[in-house]
């Protein structure tokens, strides 16, 4: 620019040389100097001007204004005071760099005009030096990739993966940011090992947003317990992903029994259970197993539960359970373990009901017959035969009409019995097992009356003539 500034006065000095004319003064312009910058913005949409310029030197020239030029020179603005410099948003005029400079010029300067090339005036001007303006490209996060993801909270660890980064991220610095679904931090994993080592479930229920942030220095406001709307300074957030923290299924409690049946041919059902708490779950069921957790049955309703008879099952022991679970559960299956359920799910306390069976057995020997004579007449040579079942046990000698005349309680008991001391008749030798709870086994009941679970084995006669 000074070299054509140079060649434009020469020019003029010896066209006036040439014309010998006296009258004539040549005015030197002088742009001064510029100073201030260099500038350095981001492209974010956020206006940028500039500020802090100075001019020294002394100026000269009967015009005067700023031009901005991009980096080859081509004129992109003419503004003509400090004030309209300061105005300019740099920001506008996208990537790249822009020169500053400052102009003085005498009438009919040509080619000052936003298009035109500054290397191209033509006239009588001084071009200050230029101040440098690089528009910089701003921070880019790209896209994340993945998810969303969806966890129970259940004491279980919960990481995500699989997530990628698509695109160009451009910026200084970089971090993931997990926030609340109302923008709160919670946490600033640097990297994506990190992200995939933190435990979602510790979080408690709620939703998890995971975002990727490019930004340069001076940013404010990335912060534990800040808000991620309240960021301040040059970055770019992409967009998140969700983690949707769910509730775990919870079964409650079951309140009602224990129940004790008697295996006896009679149906026996249960009654009174009752659900409380507030159980959580999109799917539910009862669950019926025996004592080592074999499903034996999956009655969906309560109702189904009451139906259920329990005698069908013989002897042994069940228990009664509420399950609450999602979809995908697997195991829950009649001829499964409980125990080996896998999926999500929760099953409640169990409640017992205990399926007594009493069986007394067959016995053997005789038919006795005696002679009241006044000499002991003892039985000998009863066995006992079969798989006898029952808590308790007892023999019992009757009249042939079913009074208990005697409670030995056991064979030897049985063979101890004096039978000529009761004179004339008959009496009937049975055994008795039985389960607690047991009513009428008393000497002067009836046998035929007895209440409870028990059973009595055949009879054995014994004639007293």
């Amino acid at each position: 620019m000074k070299n054509l500034r140079l060649l434009t006065l020469v020019m003029m000095a010896l066209a006036l040389w040439a014309c010998n004319d006296d009258d004539i003064d040549v005015v030197i312009t002088d742009a001064g100097a510029l100073e201030g910058g260099p500038f350095d913005f981001f492209v974010d949409g956020s206006p940028d001007m500039v500020s802090g310029i100075t001019q020294g030197g002394d100026r000269v020239g009967a015009n005067s204004s700023f031009v901005i030029t991009d980096d080859a020179g081509n004129i992109l603005g003419l503004p003509p005071t400090m004030d309209a410099l300061e105005g300019v948003d740099f920001d506008g005029a996208g990537v790249g760099t822009c020169l500053i400079w400052y102009i003085r010029y005498e009438d009919g300067l040509e080619g000052l005009e936003t298009g035109s090339n500054a290397s191209d005036l033509v006239g009588n001007f001084d071009l200050s030096n230029s101040l440098t303006v690089n528009r910089n490209a701003g921070p880019e996060a790209g896209t994340l990739e993945g998810g969303p993801f969806d966890f129970f909270v259940d004491g279980t660890p919960d990481m995500i993966s699989g997530i990628t980064i698509t695109g160009t991220p451009v910026g200084t610095n970089r971090s993931f940011v997990i926030t609340d679904d109302a923008g709160n931090i919670l946490g600033l994993p640097p990297t994506m090992a990190d992200l995939e080592g933190v435990d979602f479930d510790g979080a408690g229920v709620g939703t998890c947003l995971i975002w990727y942030i490019r930004y340069e220095d001076g940013l404010t406001g990335l912060e534990t317990g800040m808000n991620a709307s309240n960021l301040s300074g040059i970055f770019d957030l992409s967009n998140s992903i969700t983690v949707n923290r769910n509730q775990a299924p919870e079964a409650g409690t079951l309140e009602g029994g224990p129940f004790t049946f008697c295996v006896d041919g009679t149906p026996d059902m249960v009654s009174g259970i009752t659900l409380t708490g507030t159980p959580v779950g999109t799917n539910s069921t009862y669950v019926i197993t025996d004592d080592q957790g074999v499903i034996l049955g999956l009655p969906p309703t309560i109702a189904d539960v009451e139906g259920v008879d329990f005698d069908g099952a013989g002897g042994g022991v069940c228990l009664i359970w509420y399950l609450r679970f999602e979809d995908g559960l697997q195991g829950a299956e009649v001829g499964m373990n409980a125990n080996d359920l896998q999926g999500v799910f929760d099953l409640s306390n169990s409640i017992t009901v205990t399926r007594n069976e009493t069986n007394a057995g067959t016995i053997s020997g005789g038919p006795f017959t005696f002679t009241v004579d006044g000499t002991p007449d003892m039985v000998s040579g009863i066995t006992l035969e079969g798989s006898a079942s029952g808590t308790n046990s007892t023999w019992v000698i009757t009249d042939d009409q079913g009074v208990i005349l005697g409670l030995p309680p056991t064979l030897d008991a049985v063979e101890g019995v004096d039978f000529d001391a009761a004179g004339t008749g008959v009496c009937l030798i049975w055994y008795l097992r039985f389960e607690d709870g047991l009513q009428g086994a008393e000497i002067g009941m009836n046998a035929n009356d007895l209440e409870g679970c028990f059973d009595l084995s055949n009879s054995i006669t014994v004639t007293r003539n």
